[in-house]
């Protein structure tokens, strides 16, 4: 059964296009992506990103069994920090992206999962918790707003008493915010464009509170609703990989560039640190590389990448034209040898061999 966010009558009041993803009816977009994209940009805008997966980590050996599950050290993390990381399997591939909240050190973590992996997610940690640790699911009655751009923060400050306009990137703060108490503002986001995540409870018509107040509050400033379709673009020229697409369970976080997010050295063992210890000693074999258009053609998922000669060196992952950027972009697996910077590529798009150059992220 396809489930609805506490949002979904807002989203139809505002015209929204609606869509089913990741189990849950959406909002697309409202005014049109490139409108949106261009909001966030130069402005601000909000996601009703609720779909999103949220687990409470908490009592005994609670950092032991994220140590011994993700890829990053989660030991680093004081009261207040939040950490990107991922989950591998047994092979090194990626189970899911996340991001680890640190609420108490060594007692109570968060956990923030995407979407469509909540109930893989969630049987990962209970199948690795062999230390007794309390874990619970409270994707259900969470709420989360991504109100991102560079005036997002300034928008949002006369709603609370917490100082959000100076929260470092990846802290967060509890308290006050539009008169509901216990909420968690985050300074994360997936746009590349500053802005915060706003976590709260779905109870006590919360949802139309926090929502009312913000729009209340940017109208003067030209706020918008944003759909899940700029938050790809915005993403994408960013180069942050979207599960499914760019990384999935057949991808190691070294191919997928997430070395950074790896740590090798770290005390603690966890699921396939051997076998990602190896290949880092190896060398990978492919690279997830960014790459922009020479010529003219949309790079789509799942086409081929070749070389000059016709060879298939590897496919695309992800691919758009930037409504930032006014050029097509993309991400995409290639053989090594051809992942240097400013290697040039080929693009299969429909038969015809599109010519395309390896750049670095974020996208210019």
């Amino acid at each position: 059964m396809i489930k609805e966010t506490p949002f979904i009558q807002k989203h139809l009041a505002l015209g929204a296009k609606m869509a089913p993803f990741a189990g849950y009816t959406m909002p697309i977009s409202y005014t049109g992506i490139n409108d949106e994209h261009n909001a966030v940009r130069s402005n601000a805008g909000v996601f009703d990103v609720s779909h999103m997966g949220e687990f409470i980590i908490k009592g005994n050996g609670v950092l032991e069994l994220i140590q011994s599950t993700t890829t990053n050290d989660a030991s680093k993390l004081k009261k207040g920090e939040a950490q990107y990381s991922c989950f591998t399997n047994p092979d090194g591939g990626i189970i899911d992206d996340l991001i680890v909240y640190c609420i108490e050190e060594n007692a109570v973590y968060m956990m923030v999962v995407n979407a469509s992996n909540i109930e893989k997610d969630f049987a990962w940690l209970e199948q690795n918790n062999t230390y007794n640790t309390t874990l619970q699911n409270i994707s259900e009655k969470t709420c989360l707003l991504a109100v991102q751009g560079p005036n997002a923060t300034k928008i949002l400050q006369p709603l609370t008493d917490i100082d959000i306009m100076n929260l470092k990137y990846y802290t967060f703060v509890k308290g006050n915010f539009a008169g509901v108490d216990n909420v968690l503002i985050s300074a994360t986001g997936y746009t590349g464009s500053g802005g915060v995540e706003i976590y709260f409870e779905d109870k006590e018509n919360h949802a139309d509170k926090i929502w009312d107040a913000i729009f209340a509050a940017g109208e003067s400033h030209g706020i918008k609703p944003i759909g899940l379709g700029a938050r790809d673009t915005l993403r994408l020229e960013m180069g942050y990989c979207l599960y499914g697409n760019d990384i999935d369970d057949t991808t190691t976080p070294l191919e997928a560039g997430l070395g950074w997010i790896t740590k090798l050295n770290k005390n603690e063992d966890f699921t396939a640190k051997n076998i990602l210890t190896e290949q880092k000693k190896e060398g990978i074999k492919r690279k997830l590389v960014g790459f922009e258009m020479i010529e003219r053609g949309i790079p789509r998922s799942h086409y081929n990448i070749k070389d000059k000669e016709g060879n298939i060196i590897g496919h695309v992952t992800s691919g758009t034209q930037a409504p930032s950027l006014n050029k097509a972009i993309g991400l995409g697996y290639v053989n090594i040898n051809h992942a240097a910077l400013d290697s040039e590529i080929f693009i299969d798009i429909r038969n015809n061999p599109v010519k395309a150059r390896v750049v670095k992220f974020p996208f210019r």
